[in-house]
């Protein structure tokens, strides 16, 4: 069996297909994934031995460009990233059986139209439930429209969101429809979920509440990190107390030197170290002290377990792997998804929602003292226990159930 995986977007888009690709390859699948050309994410693929195949443009560059909620550009972006997927990601979903999509709108709309055109299974997946319609949740807004803030009826909401994404993507959609032969789509959104989506996330962090749609929860879709950490890093996690972990992953910030000087400074105010991660946002130390350690990629299933806390940005990854280290968390959400897990932190108990998304050394110091706190802690610890590791092997499975269930598909 072929499948192809396609995940337009940063390093969260792109690591739960990692997780997959493995556990479908242990299965007897033959397995490509198509994702974004930044060379980490070559580097990360090739690590576990799967192959890549380069689609779109490098992702870094714009989402580190990029005003967030900004609209500039947004038209020419829409139209390359639909252009990849009518012909990089068909090219690549030739002869297979299965396509499973992550990403955008844009891209997910262009992917399911390449599996209607090659007639192969398609699969649309999401890593939080925020984008999914839900009466239980107003949609976020999408880039450059605002929704209306004296509305409150939440389906009324849902019903405007697919009106303005068929307005910002419909003609660019039903023109390559059009030129590859296929009729014209009206309900892009639902139509690129399908009624039937995938949610690969864990369902005690971000349990799905039922709705129309017929949502598959599968579990995160986490690969174990085998890989050491660097030298250095170990000498200075093994020369002091657990250090509080700051990060932003794939997320730019506002003021990344403001950030990185706030943290720091919240750790110290408590008497704590510090593991800096630079990542997207450019976090840099603040002076040269010795108790302050910066570090690019490096496997954080492993630091966390050695943290005393995380302070993150709240992306569905990060979340999920501090869950799993059972250590608390400190969220400050930039934007998206992220106030959602904000929010799932705070409620769970295992860390802190950061209000807005600049924080100072005062407000990091007090979300600090919460997180840190014998209560916090001790919840962490017992969340930890509750997290599922088998979402990817579980979604592994259903791949090839997609097939086996009903034979293989004919192919136009």
């Amino acid at each position: 069996m072929r499948v192809v995986l396609s995940a337009y977007g940063s390093r969260g888009s792109v690591e739960p297909m990692v997780g997959l690709a493995v556990r479908l390859r242990e299965l007897g699948a033959e397995v490509r994934v198509c994702a974004p050309p930044d060379e980490e994410f070559a580097e990360r693929l090739a690590g576990v031995g799967v192959e890549v195949v380069p689609a779109g443009d490098p992702v870094r560059p714009l989402v580190t460009t990029v005003t967030p909620g900004s609209a500039a550009g947004l038209a020419r972006r829409v139209a390359d990233l639909m252009d990849a997927q009518f012909d990089t990601l068909a090219a690549a979903a030739e002869g297979c059986d299965v396509l499973v999509v992550t990403g955008p709108l844009p891209a997910a709309a262009g992917a399911r139209s390449v599996a209607e055109k090659l007639g192969i299974r398609y699969v649309h997946a999401s890593h939080q439930p925020v984008s999914l319609p839900s009466p239980h949740r107003a949609p976020p807004a999408r880039r450059g429209r605002p929704l209306p803030e004296d509305e409150s009826d939440r389906r009324a909401l849902w019903d405007l969101d697919a009106r303005i994404a068929d307005e910002m993507f419909g003609g660019e959609l039903n023109a390559r429809r059009a030129s590859a032969g296929l009729p014209p789509v009206t309900g892009v959104r639902d139509y690129a979920f399908t009624d039937r989506p995938w949610m690969a996330a864990d369902p005690f962090l971000a349990p799905w509440q039922p709705t129309e749609l017929d949502v598959v929860q599968t579990g995160a879709w986490i690969l174990p990190d085998e890989r050491p950490l660097p030298a250095g890093l170990t000498a200075f996690l093994d020369a002091g107390t657990p250090p509080v972990y700051v990060g932003f992953g794939s997320t730019p910030v506002p003021d990344p030197a403001g950030v990185a000087r706030a943290a720091v400074d919240a750790a110290r105010a408590r008497g704590l170290r510090v593991v800096l991660a630079r990542g997207w946002a450019g976090l840099a130390p603040v002076d040269d002290r010795d108790d302050c350690f910066a570090v690019d990629e490096v496997n954080q299933q492993a630091l966390f377990r050695r943290s005393a806390a995380v302070v993150h940005h709240g992306s569905a990854g990060t979340t999920t792997t501090a869950a799993l280290a059972g250590v608390p968390q400190v969220v400050v959400p930039q934007g998206a998804d992220q106030p959602y897990w904000a929010g799932r932190v705070a409620e769970l108990g295992i860390g802190v929602a950061h209000d807005g998304p600049t924080p100072t050394a005062a407000s990091l110091s007090a979300a600090l003292a919460t997180a840190l706190a014998p209560a916090t802690r001790e919840r962490a610890a017992a969340v930890a226990g509750t997290v599922r590791t088998d979402g990817a092997a579980v979604a592994a499975r259903l791949v090839l159930d997609e097939v086996d269930r009903e034979g293989s598909p004919q192919r136009a």
